[in-house]
């Protein structure tokens, strides 16, 4: 259904539903702080979300294919996305 869900892991209770993506969501994770979210996705985009909100705060383009990967530097200040167009930006 193209989003991505943060759960409770104590209750297995959905907390936040990230939505906004028009494809499959490829992958998810968190910041190093907690405090954020980024997904890729299949319809060319990779999405930066806030985890208190559920918010997208800011959608990464210009991808001519699926966006498969994405991920946080270890300290959260940069983002790497990889993409079937054979980019990693």
């Amino acid at each position: 259904d193209c989003t991505a869900r943060l759960w409770c892991a104590e209750s297995g209770r959905c907390r936040q539903s990230l939505e906004g993506h028009n494809d499959a969501v490829n992958s998810a994770t968190f910041s190093p702080d907690g405090a954020w979210a980024l997904t890729a996705s299949g319809d060319h985009t990779a999405r930066h979300w806030s985890v208190a909100s559920g918010e997208c705060v800011r959608i990464f383009q210009n991808f001519s294919d699926w966006v498969r990967s994405a991920a946080f530097s270890p300290d959260g200040a940069l983002l790497l996305t990889t993409s079937d167009d054979c980019t990693a930006r």
